[in-house]
């Protein structure tokens, strides 16, 4: 699965990046809006992190521009802003979640587990070819009843 983070705190987007490497994603980082617009019209992306105040374009602002050039990627926005109207918002501009600053990173993990296991059709922790069965949850390659785990470069 692979994550677009868009925070232009680099010290949260740097965490960002490396919690979300630790639960075996795979993350590119954008420090302003205008970039985070180019990488996100690219729909190479399972889930956008987009924080809303940034340079150059606005978390909103990118979510609104994303959503009228038809790009359907599970958006999280991530904010400072904690107000009812503020959520609304974001919600009703075309944002899946919404996460206000500061959070538990479990938290943040378990909703961008949540988004990415709505897009696109199901596949299963466990796939499996004849004898051969790979544990996307754990990256265990298992054969013939010996396994191996594999690095997140292998798997």
């Amino acid at each position: 699965m692979k994550i677009l983070v868009a925070d232009d705190e680099r010290d949260m987007a740097d965490a960002l990046e490396a919690m979300l490497r630790r639960e075996h994603y795979s993350v590119e980082t954008v420090y302003n809006g205008r970039d985070a617009l180019d990488y996100g019209l690219s729909g190479l992306y399972d889930c956008l992190v987009l924080d809303l105040m940034m340079p150059g374009m606005d978390g909103l602002e990118v979510l609104t521009t994303l959503r009228e050039h038809g790009v359907d990627t599970p958006v999280l926005l991530l904010t400072a802003r904690g107000e009812i109207p503020d959520r609304i918002r974001g919600l009703d501009a075309g944002a899946d979640d919404y996460l206000t600053k500061p959070f538990a990173m479990g938290e943040l993990t378990a909703r961008v587990r949540a988004l990415t296991r709505r897009k696109g059709s199901f596949i299963p922790d466990r796939l499996t070819v004849g004898d051969l069965t790979l544990d996307r949850a754990t990256f265990e390659l298992s054969a013939h009843g010996s396994s191996l785990r594999l690095a997140s470069k292998e798997y």
